[in-house]
This record gives C-alpha cells, sequence and structure tokens, in this order.
C-alpha cells in the first residue's frame, strides 16, 4: 500500500488485475484514514488502460490481453505503421436499481491500449482470437536478413 507523508491511505482503484490507468489518483480521490475525511464521488471520465503481454515464438509475434466481460462486437482491434491499438467498453450490466454502494472495486467502462510492436511483422497475415475471456493476436514475423557484405572495389 501506498502512503502520503501525513500517513493519509491512497485509496487506488482496484481494476481486477486487467485493466490500468497510468494516471495517478488525484487529491480528490484520497479518503484520510486519520483526518475522517469522505469519500469524493466526483465522477472523472477516463478510459482505463488494458494490461497486456507481448511475446515472441520462432516465427510469431503474439499479444494477449485479460477481456472478460468484453464481447467481440465491443472490441476495436487495428495495426497501422507497427501501431497496434486495442479498445472497447465493458458493461457492467443493469445496476441502475442499486441506492447504496458498499465495494466497487471493478472498472467498468471504456478502455484502450496503443502500443508500438517490438519487432516488424507483416500486418496483413494477422489472426485474432478471443476464447474465455482472453484477446489474443498473433502477427507473422518479418524475417530480418542477416547483414550482407559488401565488397569494395
Amino acid at each position: 500500500m501506498a502512503h502520503k507523508q501525513n500517513d493519509d491511505l491512497l485509496i487506488e482503484d482496484e481494476l481486477a488485475a486487467a485493466f490500468l490507468n497510468e494516471d495517478t489518483p488525484s487529491e480528490s480521490s484520497v479518503a484520510s484514514v486519520t483526518g475522517g475525511e469522505s469519500w469524493d464521488d466526483s465522477e472523472e471520465e477516463f478510459p482505463g488502460q488494458l494490461a497486456v503481454d507481448v511475446y515472441e515464438t520462432e516465427d510469431k509475434l503474439v499479444v494477449k490481453a485479460r477481456t472478460a466481460g468484453v464481447n467481440k462486437e465491443e472490441l476495436d482491434v487495428s495495426i497501422s505503421d507497427g501501431i497496434l491499438t486495442i479498445s472497447g467498453t465493458l458493461n457492467s450490466g443493469d445496476d441502475s436499481n442499486a441506492i447504496n454502494w458498499h465495494i466497487q472495486e471493478c472498472y467498468w467502462g471504456e478502455f484502450n491500449r496503443t502500443l508500438a510492436l517490438p519487432v516488424s511483422v507483416k500486418e496483413d497475415e494477422v489472426e485474432a482470437v478471443l476464447k474465455d475471456g482472453v484477446l489474443t493476436i498473433s502477427f507473422s514475423k518479418i524475417r530480418q536478413e542477416a547483414a550482407k557484405k559488401i565488397t569494395i572495389q
């Protein structure tokens, strides 16, 4: 847990270990354990950031993302010039009858992730599969040829 100098406890969003946000909590989202301040319910609209795993096999570059609760129709995956973008929306279902939340740790709403792929890939040779809440995107890698010796005449 993170502590400030005055030992106020920072309340951090638990995004179900699947969605991260690079923004740090604002002062308005800090609840004091010792000072008795109340939680600020102001709604900040910012997209969550999707956590990904990226690895290589002999001939593939693989990107995996945990997208549990997202239908494939609600996902948008695109690539351009080696930049991969994954975005979508997590819907919480119908909770409109809730009158008092006791715990709300799950991230609901828009998310996105844009990343530069670490190796050259064939952008037209890609397979994307959504299975058991995991989005797996596999690209064929472009083989880098070894440097060719140039004869000086």
